[in-house]
């Protein structure tokens, strides 16, 4: 299940489209979506983008730190 982000609707909502409560209460999600605009920035990450970036940059073992022992 996906759940809303209402403090983000509800800024895009009544702050950047500057919508009274009413008619921001009465829009359907699809209609709230066409009136913000094309999402900015990248995709958000999936899984398989996510087990790619892991196999690129494993984990190492951490190392000591110069000047620190393993005690």
């Amino acid at each position: 299940m996906n759940a809303f982000d209402w403090p983000v609707l509800l800024q895009v909502g009544l702050g950047r489209l500057r919508l009274t409560p009413d008619r921001f209460w009465a829009l359907t999600p699809v209609e709230l979506r066409l009136m913000a605009g094309p999402a900015k920035g990248p995709p958000a990450l999936g899984r398989s983008g996510l087990a790619a970036l892991m196999k690129s940059f494993p984990d190492l073992p951490e190392q000591p730190r110069k000047g620190e022992t393993d005690e």
